[in-house]
């Protein structure tokens, strides 16, 4: 529906053609700002609206009073359930943060709601078959999980913006009828979209337009001439791009039909789901820039590491 309507706005009353690269690009840009400004607020009123029923400090407790690898394993699993792309899981990162769950159990849902989700199982599964989706599936929770243990340990929390969380995820003081249950999840959706809109419109802008201006074809000649380094080229190759799983699995599909090896491939993929331009320019609103780096470092070796392991073993998986 959302899409119908920008592209009558885009291609019908703007009058561009379709086929032309600024057309292109500000249909995605129109598209996907929108698409994550409404899901944005969606999704905090939601949560909010939900939270009034579970006490922060019971949130907090349930995960922090596991050890980590549960906590770190629950968040992960959660992520893999939710179907978002990197800057939609934001909202809940964002959630989880105010509700004084433990930063690492956030982060292990950050990276592997954009990777993992039902709609990737079933299409990858159309391109790669079972066995390379099974390990997928499993590589992309196990990176969740290891990033956000590793994170959690190393004390980050110095680096978040706590003007975003000065005012803390209580309902102690709102009175438990529908009304006020439901007004303040609309009111705590207001406030972050608030803070984040100018960011977002900024990410989206700039990935739209590396998405339409960089051609498959070039990234496809620097992968190939890559040698023993073509997996941590193609990872970084990725972050710019800006595309959930299910939007690049035909191009990683593509590269791997051409003769890039199935780890590169993937890696590729993964890193332009789970690490965007986008996401790095909202999460500023939310922490310092050395955590960003930080939680993009650590990300991108995991995937690093996975696309070697995946290519490796590729003839045992095809």
């Amino acid at each position: 529906m959302l899409q119908v309507a920008v592209d009558w706005l885009v291609y019908t009353l703007l009058r561009l053609s379709p086929e032309s690269r600024f057309g292109q690009s500000l249909n995605f840009f129109i598209a996907d700002s929108a698409k994550i400004i409404i899901l944005l607020f969606v999704l905090i009123a939601i949560i909010g609206f939900l939270r009034t029923f579970i006490p922060q400090e019971k949130m907090r407790k349930w995960l922090s009073g596991r050890k980590t690898i549960a906590s770190n394993t629950l968040a992960s699993l959660f992520g893999a359930a939710t179907p978002f792309c990197s800057c939609s899981s934001i909202p809940i990162f964002i959630s989880f943060l105010k509700a004084g769950v433990p930063l690492g159990a956030a982060f292990s849902f950050l990276v592997t709601s954009p990777l993992v989700n039902e709609y990737l199982v079933v299409l990858m599964w159309g391109f790669f078959g079972w066995k390379i989706t099974v390990a997928y599936v499993l590589c992309g929770i196990l990176i969740g999980v290891i990033a956000g243990m590793i994170l959690g340990r190393t004390k980050l929390e110095k680096y978040l913006d706590k003007s975003l969380f000065k005012e803390k995820m209580s309902t102690k003081d709102v009175k438990l009828t529908l009304k006020n249950r439901f007004l303040f999840g609309i009111n705590e959706a207001t406030s972050i979209v608030k803070r984040l809109w100018l960011w977002i419109l900024i990410g989206v802008g700039v990935a739209a337009a590396i998405h339409n201006y960089i051609p498959q074809e070039f990234i496809q000649s620097i992968i190939s001439k890559g040698g023993v380094l073509t997996v941590p080229i193609a990872t970084v190759l990725g972050v710019p791009m800006y595309a959930n799983c299910v939007a690049i699995l035909p191009i990683a599909a593509e590269l791997f039909a051409k003769g890039i090896p199935l780890g590169t491939a993937l890696a590729f993929m993964m890193s332009t789901a789970a690490l965007s331009l986008p996401e790095a320019v909202i999460l500023r609103r939310v922490m310092k820039l050395k955590l960003i780096m930080i939680f993009f470092g650590v990300v991108t070796l995991g995937i690093i590491v996975l696309g070697y392991l995946f290519n490796l073993l590729q003839n045992f998986l095809i």
